[in-house]
């Protein structure tokens, strides 16, 4: 439920995991691939991590939904790693696990580097203007035709219009 006296990201945060649910609910398998550099940097640790995702699968859980899996990349750019965005090893960490191709595969993202990855590995990019989506508009390429949303939710609605025509 929506509340008025909720802040806007924590509205974000609920539109999100409700937006998640819709997709589990269609028979959609849902993946998260993140940079998570804050590890290599000694910001925080990989039990930290863990709990941020604990805690939004229980959230989902309460909507009878989940995560399928979380893939992470806790290397710093210098690391120069395959697995951090924009180079697409995460997203081919994902498609490995669930012995996919990847070509055509909405992949939603907030970030430009979330969208060279997802071009990177032949898959659909799809961007939100939450987060850093509303500053990764205004970096989009002209020629590029990516599908532009206002969130998850709205990307979500759009990916399953597709899927029933």
């Amino acid at each position: 439920m929506r509340g008025s006296n909720q802040s806007s990201s924590s509205k974000t945060v609920c539109w999100s995991l409700e937006a998640i649910a819709k997709l589990k609910q269609a028979g959609f398998i849902v993946g998260i691939a993140s940079n998570q550099s804050g590890i290599g940097r000694g910001l925080f640790d990989l039990a930290a991590l863990n709990a941020m995702h604990n805690k939004m699968q229980q959230l989902l859980a309460k909507l009878g939904a989940y995560v399928d899996i979380i893939a992470f990349c806790p290397h710093t750019p210098d690391d120069h790693c395959g697995c951090r965005k924009p180079l697409p090893g995460l997203y081919r960490q994902l498609a490995k696990r669930w012995a996919i191709e990847l070509e055509g595969i909405p992949v939603v993202g907030d970030s430009l580097r979330d969208l060279e990855a997802a071009i990177a590995a032949d898959a659909q990019p799809l961007l939100v203007r939450t987060g850093k989506g509303a500053k990764t508009v205004e970096q989009l390429p002209q020629h590029w035709r990516i599908p532009v949303f206002d969130d998850l939710g709205r990307a979500v609605d759009y990916l399953l219009q597709e899927q029933s025509c």
